[in-house]
């Protein structure tokens, strides 16, 4: 039922979101040079797979989880797309394609070795990988590994289809701050 409502809802935004994403593509070119993001990420059943996003830092940052980058890297432009969460909405191709879930744990790097084997050991791979879930809602990030995998797997064993939409309706209502980026400069 869950894939099915991923299916419909990808589309549909897709479909009826095609001239703001043709809007944001165009800014991020003036913004960066090269407005879309790709990264190879951890997905189900630990495979590889591409994300796909809107860049909001510039195009040398090292490739590191967001709470490792420095502030100074995000753009102007792409403070604004982190704040509006309108960064994530390429990633509804990578939910039509069947490699995310519009709710599931946030998708993390290959270079993650402790939060890869703490959701391993939870059982959190056995399930697509989201846009958003329990851990975003709850401004949970990829800096405490540990609580975000237990955060993830508590959310796999209990979710409904009420939840599904309701960390989907928190998210669009800006509940949860996302990945945050530490202030190092």
């Amino acid at each position: 039922m869950i894939r099915l409502f991923d299916i419909v809802f990808s589309l549909l935004g897709l479909v009826f979101g095609a001239p703001v994403l043709l809007l944001l593509t165009v800014i991020g070119l003036f913004d960066t040079g090269s407005p879309i993001f790709c990264q190879v990420r951890v997905g189900r059943e630990q495979k590889p797979f591409t994300l796909v996003k809107f860049r909001t830092m510039k195009v040398d940052t090292a490739s590191v989880a967001t709470h490792l980058a420095s502030s100074s890297s995000i753009t102007r432009f792409g403070h604004f797309l982190r704040k509006t969460k309108l960064d994530e909405l390429p990633q509804l191709w990578n939910v039509l394609k069947g490699e995310m879930s519009l709710v599931g744990p946030r998708p993390g790097l290959f270079n993650q070795q402790e939060l890869t084997a703490e959701r391993a050991r939870r059982g959190v791979y056995a399930v697509r990988p989201g846009i958003t879930g329990l851990a975003q809602v709850s401004e949970i990030d990829m800096s405490t590994p540990a609580l975000l995998a237990e955060t993830d797997q508590r959310m796999i064993q209990s979710l409904t289809v009420g939840d599904y939409f309701k960390y989907i309706f928190m998210t669009v209502a800006g509940k949860g701050a996302g990945d945050r980026v530490v202030k190092k400069d």
